[in-house]
């Protein structure tokens, strides 16, 4: 799907069904470095229950128009002007990683624009060390490939996809490689400049849940449920044997974890 945000291009993922603004809406927010393609499971089932789906790219990452945005906060108020263009009131937001806060953001600083809020593998803080950022900078393949090492637990480094005859580290790899320069290095600064989650995050007055994995070595999980002490209430679903990568390692009890809640 193709909508126009601040005047600028737009594309979004609909689950293989039209959209429609009148149903109650979910977006999904990708990581950095990433694009609309991570939750490929998540959008077609909600598309097929009842939910006008958008899993968006954010703008200078897959289809979408740059440039890309250099904030959180910048972010936040994208997505809020996204959910006013697709002609819906309000919408659920999930969102994973970097994508988690800005929903977060979002859900902060628009309230009557977010029905619920879902974290998937995020933090208190999210920082990035120098040499990554360095790498990401240089659009060195180095950096893809540190983030799949940290990303992924050990099991699924050597195996464990849950789709016959894929590879979740390579297909993430490629993924991170595909996007356009400077998205990767853009993103990640974002998360390590940013402060804000704990202020943020009691602002919120929507309902909200986190989902965060017991392996994860890039937003540990005593990060995570840092995050979610911030909130006034929020619940916590923690997935076992699992990494950073929740939607491709465990793509099953992350859509679980959805269902009944956004």
């Amino acid at each position: 799907m193709e909508l126009t945000v601040n005047g600028k291009h737009v594309h979004a993922s609909t689950g293989g069904k039209e959209f429609d603004s009148s149903l109650p809406v979910v977006i999904f927010v990708h990581g950095a470095g990433q694009d609309r393609t991570a939750w490929a499971l998540q959008t077609r089932y909600f598309a097929y229950h009842g939910y006008g789906v958008l899993a968006v790219d954010l703008p200078g990452h897959g289809k979408s128009e740059g440039p890309i945005l250099e904030s959180l906060p910048e972010m936040g108020d994208w997505l809020a002007d996204l959910i006013a263009a697709s002609g819906a009131g309000k919408a659920s937001l999930v969102g994973h990683s970097m994508g988690s806060f800005v929903g977060l953001e979002c859900a902060a600083r628009h309230p009557d624009a977010v029905r619920s809020l879902t974290l998937i593998g995020t933090a208190a803080q999210m920082p990035v060390h120098p040499d990554l950022l360095a790498a990401a900078k240089a659009n060195d393949r180095s950096a893809y490939e540190a983030i799949t090492y940290w990303g992924f637990s050990p099991g699924a480094q050597i195996g464990r996809d849950q789709s016959p005859g894929m590879w979740m580290v390579g297909s993430g790899m490629q993924l991170m490689a595909s996007e356009p320069d400077g998205a990767l290095h853009t993103g990640l600064k974002a998360c390590a400049d940013y402060d804000g989650a704990a202020a943020a995050a009691a602002k919120v007055t929507c309902p909200v849940r986190l989902i965060l994995a017991d392996q994860d070595s890039m937003t540990p999980l005593k990060r995570g449920k840092a995050l979610a002490d911030a909130f006034h209430e929020a619940e916590t679903i923690i997935i076992p044997q699992c990494g950073h990568m929740l939607m491709a390692e465990q793509p099953d009890a992350v859509l679980d974890a959805l269902i009944g809640f956004v």
